[in-house]
C-alpha cells in the first residue's frame, strides 16, 4: 500500500500543501516520487480549463445564449474563440427572430398561404434549434463551432458594430 505523507518544512511545521508519494514503486523497481497536488489546486486548474468551454456551450443555448453572448460582446472581453460563438449565436438568433417575426406576421395577413407559413415557420424554429444542438455537440467533442457562410457573415457584420 503506498504511504502519502505531508512534506514538512524545516521549521517543524506542516508545508502549505504540497504532498509527496511517500513509498511508490516504479515498473523497474526503483522508488519513485510523484508530486500529487492539494485537492484545491486540482479543482483550480480544472475550472479555469472548464469555464470557456461552458461559456461556450451556455452561449450557444437557442434564445437564452443570446443574452450572455450580447453582453460578452458589449464587454469586448473573452478569448477569440468565445467573441467569434458569441458573434455566431447572436447572428443566429437574430436571423431566426426576424425570420420568425416576417412568417408570423405573414401568417396573420393572408388568408391563402397561412397555414403553409406556418408550416414554414415551425421548419425554421426547428432548425435554429437543431443547429444549436449540433453546434453544442460539436463543443463537446473539441471540433470547431464554425458554419462556413454563416460566421464570415457574422463576423462582418455583428463584428463591425459589436466588436
Amino acid at each position: 500500500m503506498e504511504n502519502y505523507q505531508p512534506k514538512e518544512t524545516g521549521d517543524g511545521e506542516m508545508g502549505t500543501g504540497d504532498w509527496r508519494l511517500g513509498t511508490g514503486r516504479d515498473e523497474a523497481g526503483k522508488r519513485a516520487e510523484e508530486r500529487i497536488t492539494p485537492h484545491s489546486t486540482l479543482i483550480s486548474q480544472h475550472s479555469q480549463s472548464s469555464i470557456p468551454k461552458t461559456e461556450l456551450l451556455l452561449y450557444l443555448v437557442p434564445i437564452i445564449g443570446f443574452f450572455p453572448s450580447l453582453w460578452t460582446l458589449y464587454r469586448r472581453q473573452g478569448s477569440r474563440e468565445q467573441l467569434a460563438v458569441s458573434r455566431l449565436s447572436i447572428t443566429l438568433a437574430l436571423t431566426w427572430l426576424l425570420g420568425y417575426l416576417l412568417l408570423v406576421t405573414g401568417a396573420a395577413t393572408s388568408d391563402f398561404f397561412t397555414l403553409r407559413l406556418f408550416i414554414l415557420n415551425s421548419f425554421l424554429t426547428s432548425g435554429y434549434f437543431l443547429v444549436s444542438v449540433w453546434l453544442i455537440f460539436r463543443l463537446i467533442h473539441n471540433k470547431s463551432g464554425r458554419l462556413p457562410g454563416f460566421t464570415t457573415f457574422a463576423e462582418r457584420v455583428v463584428g463591425k458594430y459589436l466588436s
